[in-house]
Formats: C-alpha cells, structure tokens, sequence
C-alpha cells in the first residue's frame, strides 16, 4: 500500500511516545487462572508500518478474566473489572500507573459479569454493567453497557438479552437511580452498545440529541431521536436503520460489538466480529501466513439523524471485541480478541477513512478484550 499523506499527518499528530492499556483474558494455559492488564509504549514512526509497540509490563491482578478498562478518573489511575469467570464473585479494581505499567490500588467484589463501567455524579457514584448467563444470550437479562446521557441526568443500559434499552433517571443528591419507561427494540436485534449524539458541536444551531444503537443479533445501527418528558423521563423516536457492513450483505454468524462516535464527533465507528471477509498479513512479521479478518465500519452522521455508509476496512484480525481513538481521532487502536493482538492504524480526519497500519503487538497474554489510550 502506497505511503498516505494522512498516514504522515496521523503520524505528526501523534510524536511522542504513548501509552496503552490492554486487557486479556486467562488464555487457559497457565495456573492460576489469571487474567492481565498488559501496559504497552507506542512509539510513531516517520514510514509506513515504522511505529513500534513495546511492553513495560503485565499487571494479574484484576482476576481471570479482565473485561473492561476505563481511565476517566484520570491521575494514571485504570479502573479494571473482572467478569470473574474463575471465582465465586467478580471485582472491580482500580490500578495506578508506575514506570513499568500497572500497580493495585483497590479491589471490590461484585456479583458475576461486570462487562462495562460508568462514573457520575463528579466521579462519586459508579455505574457497573453486568451479565451473567449460562445458556444462550437471550434466555435472560443480559445488560453490557451503561451509559450516560448527555444533560448528565440519565443513565441507560442496553440489555441484549430482552431487546431492550433500560432507562434511569439519576438523583443528583444521593446518585441513585430511578425507573423509567425503557426503549423496546426490534425483537431479537439484541442492543448491545449506544452513543449519544447531537449535530449541534459541528457547528450548526441543532440541539436536537440523537441515540445510535449497535445490535449484536441483527448487526443493525439503529438512530433514534431523544426527546426530555417534562415529567421525567426519554422518548425515543426511530430515525434511520442501517447494517453494519454498509453495502455488503451481512455474512452468516456476524456479532457486531463496539460503536463510538470519533473526537471531532463527525464520524460513528462500529466493529464487526465472527465473520471474516479477507485476509491480512500475519502480526508476526517472522510469519508469512496470512490470517483472516474482521471488519471496522465508518459511518457519517446528518444533521437528520441518518447515516452515511464511509467505509468498511480490514480490522487486523478476528474478533475485534474493542477499540479506541486517541485524543484527537488521528489513530485507532483495535483489540482483535481471537488473535491476541493489538494494531493501530490512521486515520484521515477530514475523510473518516482508516488507513494504513502504524503498528501492531501480537502474542499478548491471552484474548483481548479491551484496548484503551493512556493520554491524560
């Protein structure tokens, strides 16, 4: 691939050094049974593929099976919460950055399968999204996300399991939360992860606020404009629908998972995982095999509310479970889960399109599930 004008932009934009956190499960090898929070160093380059990924180190101590890493307490500190899949009860622990990655502070623990967090009331209160099913994801409640709305006085949590988006509203005294009715989505579209969004930061006189829902089941994006009740509470009015795969049908067995709205809150971003469509060159660059890929999808907001397909790009391996967009947009760093490996890749600003890829770290402790930037 030709060396990209955005590739060297990204690239500028991006000098110095930078770390990353990554979490993986157990890889079901090694006893005990723990799980890591791997500190990676990134280091950009001035050549295509030139930008280097160096590991200061791997923390164990979130438990088995790290699921989720959030960093919006700032101060170096990393909030890791462990689904718990090898002990009576989950935790959520807050680890602190040293020189060599990654150092415990606290540990709480929690019922089964905290899979997200969500900080609010100026950090007081936490919110921890759980699932815990043995059988198939719809036999019961299956909550992956919790989610803030933008006015701060919301909270909602899409449940897979009962194709709905459950909403609270949020006590500003006590932090505690109160029912309200929940938005019901296409039965068996299975809502996995929301943003909110709202046209009026791209310079128009918009205030409208709009809810895009990704759908693990369906592989549907789904808009919704949000409206405030006087009373308390949100109405959901549907926009637009549109696949995760823009203008290819969707593969047979496809679970889409992540979605986020980029920096410069011009683009929306959705990974497709279990049904790969190409191949890529091997994470190893001592290994001439090629592995097969997944998908990331670009997508351009209207004022409207309606999506604009940008692009479906290669994510660098299977099951791209995650990922993460430094501060200013200009790179994304991509957990492919299966392959136990991080890339980064470019991205054009003014485009959305993703680009080359900058650099990679492969043979991490186990399956990735998480990757986030440690820019403060």
């Amino acid at each position: 691939m030709a060396f990209s004008k955005f590739l060297l932009s990204a690239l500028a934009g991006s000098a110095s050094a930078a770390k990353l956190y990554v979490a993986t499960y157990n890889n079901g090898t090694t006893e005990p049974a723990l799980g890591g929070v791997t500190t990676l160093e990134f280091t950009p380059g001035l050549a295509e593929g030139a930008g280097s990924l160096k590991t200061l180190g791997t923390n164990q101590e979130c438990g088995s099976a790290p699921t989720w890493l959030d960093t919006s307490l700032g101060a170096g500190k990393v909030v890791c919460v462990d689904e718990g899949f090898a002990t009576p009860n989950a935790s959520f622990n807050i680890l602190g950055a040293v020189p060599e990655g990654l150092k415990a502070q606290k540990k709480q623990d929690t019922i089964q399968g905290p899979v997200h967090t969500k900080f609010y009331n100026n950090n007081t209160v936490v919110a921890l999204a759980h699932f815990a099913a043995p059988g198939p994801e719809q036999l019961t409640s299956h909550v992956h996300q919790a989610v803030q709305d933008p006015t701060g006085k919301y909270l909602v949590f899409p449940d897979l399991g009962a194709d709905l988006v459950r909403v609270y509203c949020i006590c500003p005294q006590t932090g505690k939360l109160t029912v309200h009715k929940s938005l019901e989505s296409t039965p068996g579209y299975g809502p996995r992860h929301v943003v909110f969004w709202s046209p009026g930061h791209q310079n128009t006189n918009s205030t409208t606020t709009y809810m895009f829902v990704i759908h693990e089941l369906s592989n549907k994006i789904v808009s919704y404009r949000v409206g405030y009740l006087e009373a308390g509470g949100l109405t959901f009015e549907p926009v637009h629908e549109v696949t995760t795969y823009g203008d290819r049908d969707i593969p047979a067995g496809a679970k889409a998972a992540e979605i986020a709205v980029t920096p410069d809150n011009a683009f929306i971003i959705a990974s497709n995982r279990n049904a790969t469509i190409d191949q890529v060159a091997n994470p190893n660059p001592t290994n001439e095999t090629k592995i097969d890929s997944d998908t990331l999808a670009t997508y351009k907001p209207s004022p409207d509310g309606k999506l604009s397909f940008v692009q479906l790009k290669l994510s660098g391996g299977k099951f791209p479970r995650h990922f993460s967009l430094n501060k200013d947009g200009s790179l994304i760093a991509v957990a492919n889960q299966l392959d136990m490996a991080v890339d980064i890749y470019a991205r054009d600003l003014a485009t959305g399109m993703i680009g080359d890829k900058v650099a990679g770290a492969f043979g991490l402790p186990g399956p990735v599930t998480n990757v986030v930037w440690g820019e403060e």
